[in-house]
């Protein structure tokens, strides 16, 4: 079953606390480790391993499987590559516009790794043998997206469906440098409005039509109709970037050779920003009304973030060849600092021609990603060969965002009501295998699988699991010199779930052709008229590690 994710441009510019959604939560909770190149190579299948300081973010065991000590740095590159495309609009028998597929890529360098372990002997032959001290940062997130999308609509615009939404605000209150203020939660229809993207259908009305409309009237003046009256020429575009850091004070025991145990105090950083557009332009001016020639509009959003949480884990080796490992990881408490804007311009006749901006919008809130649990397993042969495999467990069910500057936190019910009622378990199994057919070289492999948390509401109102899931495939290669130096290699391929996105809403029609309202006498949205586009991405990365173990 595919995945149904609706982006809403308009949204970004949202200046409540009610703007953040579950969806948010989860891009700032998610894992997606990335570590040393030999980590990488090998899947991220670290539980049981340990020795490597990619590790050490999985389970802090491993730094106490090292009976020495190391230092290690990870530059790499990752390249993000989206085929987007148009679909058969739901209940419908005709391709949306954006029909054609196009590639486009987006490259970015990142440091995965950077660090080191001291390692301090005991000097004893049973009992606690070692003692490990370490600094560590690992990358444990990255986003990156380059989406393009483009073709010819006849069914709707984008400014057509922002005057259906903005049916029954007054324009007095969209007018003017104090409406940014006077009404936060509606910068969008105020946007919309001083841009000139739509304008009242006549004096005193509170119905708008988009500039790309045109508005009919009989003979005695009334209105009696609103139209797209001729193809429009979309884009559609997004930009990820970012990257979410964890910075490990580690400490780790080596008790007789079989058990070894570790923790962490994990501080993490996030830095995520999004940029999207949409671009509106006629295929045949003569068409329009309002000479019009072209609509553009940008959202621009940044997040920056820090957290806090610690991490215990265990390795035990009961027998020769066999380890068995496992890693708790306790909820992370997080401080969430957003900014928004979005700017429209139009060029249409004198009368319809304009551009604005909105004010930079700030929030600031606490959001508490959950617990997270790991278990794995791996055998060594000798050492020419070692296989491992982990499950790790998390329940984003238990995410919750709250307040930071008041105490009264009623403005995060409803979101964390629904993290509860659509968010639940995700599961995550990786495996990884490494050769040596020479004692100074190593070929590495790896594979994970990662299942969707989220729950959804299907085309005929029912709830059902999303089954999505993303795959990521690895390789890499590793050299030792009799010294040392040693030197990783590492390439990962990570396959996501297909990503369906409505640019935008309008309102939904009733036979006879009147705006179909909710409970609250608001608009209901039609998905169907808009565009629906299919994003296939995957995101590729390249990592080398350079270290010296002393």
């Amino acid at each position: 079953m595919k995945k149904i994710a609706i982006t809403f441009l308009l949204v970004a510019v949202t200046a409540s606390a009610g703007a953040q959604t579950m969806y948010d939560a989860l891009t700032f909770s998610e894992n997606d480790y990335v570590g040393t190149a030999r980590t990488m190579a090998m899947g991220n299948a670290f539980t049981a391993l340990g020795g490597d300081l990619g590790s050490l973010s999985i389970n802090p065991a491993g730094s106490a499987v090292a009976n020495y000590s190391q230092i290690t740095i990870t530059p790499g590159m990752a390249i993000s590559v989206n085929k987007a495309n148009g679909t058969l609009a739901p209940g419908e028998g005709f391709p949306s516009s954006f029909g054609s597929t196009i590639r486009n890529n987006s490259t970015g360098f990142l440091l995965p790794n950077l660090g080191f372990t001291v390692n301090f002997d005991t000097h004893r032959t049973s009992g606690v043998k070692n003692l490990t001290l370490g600094f560590v940062m690992n990358a444990s997130n990255t986003y990156r997206d380059g989406l393009y999308a483009r073709g010819l609509n006849s069914r709707s615009s984008f400014a057509g469906g922002m005057a259906s939404m903005a049916l029954g605000f007054d324009p007095a209150n969209l007018s003017g440098e104090e409406a940014w203020y006077n009404y936060p939660s509606d910068w969008q229809y105020i946007l919309a409005y001083q841009s000139y993207m739509i304008s009242p259908i006549s004096d005193g009305s509170t119905e708008y039509a988009g500039v790309t409309e045109n508005v009919y009237t009989d003979q005695n003046g009334n209105v009696n109709g609103i139209e797209l009256p001729g193809a429009v020429d979309q884009t559609f575009g997004r930009s990820l970037k970012g990257y979410r850091y964890d910075y490990l004070l580690n400490f780790g025991m080596n008790i007789s050779d079989v058990v070894y145990i570790g923790a962490n105090l994990g501080f993490a950083q996030l830095k995520y920003s999004s940029e999207e557009y949409f671009i509106e332009t006629p295929e045949e001016k003569s068409l329009f009304q309002t000479s019009f020639q072209q609509l553009n509009y940008r959202s621009v959003y940044n997040a920056s973030g820090t957290g806090v949480y610690g991490k215990f884990g265990v390795i035990v080796t009961p027998f020769k060849g066999l380890r068995i490992g496992a890693a708790i990881q306790t909820p992370t408490a997080n401080v969430i600092k957003e900014t928004w804007y979005s700017s429209a311009s139009v060029k249409a006749d004198q009368n319809n021609s304009g551009s604005a901006e909105t004010p930079e919008g700030k929030y600031e809130y606490r959001l508490s990603s959950p617990m997270r649990f790991n278990v794995g397993t791996a055998y060594t042969f000798g050492s020419f060969a070692v296989i491992s495999a982990d499950y790790e467990m998390c329940n984003y069910g238990r995410m919750r965002l709250n307040e930071k500057a008041i105490a009264d936190n009623s403005g995060f019910d409803a979101v964390n009501d629904e993290i509860k009622d659509f968010m639940g378990i995700s599961n995550m199994f990786r495996a990884g295998a490494e050769i040596r057919p020479f004692k100074m070289f190593a070929v590495r492999a790896g594979y994970g699988l990662t299942t969707a948390p989220d729950w959804y509401y299907d085309n005929f109102g029912d709830k059902v699991k999303n089954t999505a899931k993303t795959h990521k495939y690895s390789f890499g290669l590793g050299f030792s010199s009799n010294g040392s130096f040693f030197m990783d290699l590492a390439f990962t391929a990570k396959k996501y779930a297909e990503e369906y996105i409505t640019p935008y809403v309008t309102a939904m029609l009733d036979s006879k052709g009147n705006i179909m309202t909710d409970i609250n006498n608001l608009p209901i949205a039609d998905y169907n008229a808009s565009p629906e586009i299919v994003n296939r991405k995957w995101l590729w990365t390249a990592a080398i590690t350079f270290g010296f173990r002393f």
